[in-house]
């Protein structure tokens, strides 16, 4: 109804939530003086590290390959076109869904010849209803706001002219993070499983509404 007062509001919601998956990246690998063999040993060292990864079936949801590097090594004070050898390295990035796994992976991982690992970073997957939860507590946080100013003034809301959704996002501060590193030539005795505890998700909504509401109800002067 035209004329009718306007209650601006923002309305706001935080959730705090176990994470639904765990990222590791794991990088691999390889050097020599010759460029084929040390794109044939990187191969080799990636194919066990992605069969190794692979080995826990459902516990693994997404497994996504990295790009492969193959650096130049110059020898040192030498002229530029002097080349020393070869680095190669590829990698991968695996969410793990399953938590009763996430340290004995990494420590397997972590065991591998010429391996880095690098996680767990505790995430939410990007689809999650924890952020549909989110929006519509804010919807509401903004309605019961929008309420609480008209009854201060004696009125009642009675329609909504605007919604705009303000942002969401993840606030999970500084991740736990552990790296562990292995760069071996002789096999390695099969190292413990990692205690790990997952880091709780705190994730953010917040809207801006504008509510008409009845004309205040002063009283008599």
């Amino acid at each position: 109804m035209a004329g009718e007062p306007v209650i601006s509001v923002r309305g706001e919601a935080f959730l705090e939530v176990d994470p639904e998956v765990a990222a590791v990246t794991v990088t691999v690998v390889a050097q020599d003086k010759d460029r084929g063999q040390a794109v044939r040993l990187l191969s080799g060292r990636a194919s066990q590290v992605a069969g190794l990864i692979k080995s826990y079936g459902d516990a693994v949801e997404d497994l996504r390959s990295h790009p492969v590097h193959v650096n130049i090594e110059f020898k040192e004070g030498k002229p530029r076109e002097r080349v020393a050898g070869y680095v190669a390295t590829a990698g991968f990035s695996a969410n793990v869904s399953d938590f009763s796994v996430t340290g004995e992976l990494i420590a397997r991982l972590a065991g591998e010849d010429m391996v880095s690992v690098a996680g767990p970073n505790w995430l939410l997957r990007p689809a999650s209803q924890v952020y549909r939860q989110a929006r519509t507590a804010a919807a509401r946080d903004a309605l019961q706001r929008a309420r609480d100013y008209a009854q201060a003034f004696g009125a009642q809301v009675t329609g909504l002219i605007e919604v705009a959704d303000t942002g969401m996002l993840t606030e999970q501060g500084e991740p736990p993070r552990m790296f562990a590193r292995a760069a071996r030539a002789v096999a390695a005795p099969e190292p413990e499983a990692f205690d790990l505890e997952p880091a709780k998700q705190t994730v953010r909504a917040q809207i801006e509404a504008r509510f008409t509401m009845t004309p205040p109800a002063f009283g008599a002067e």
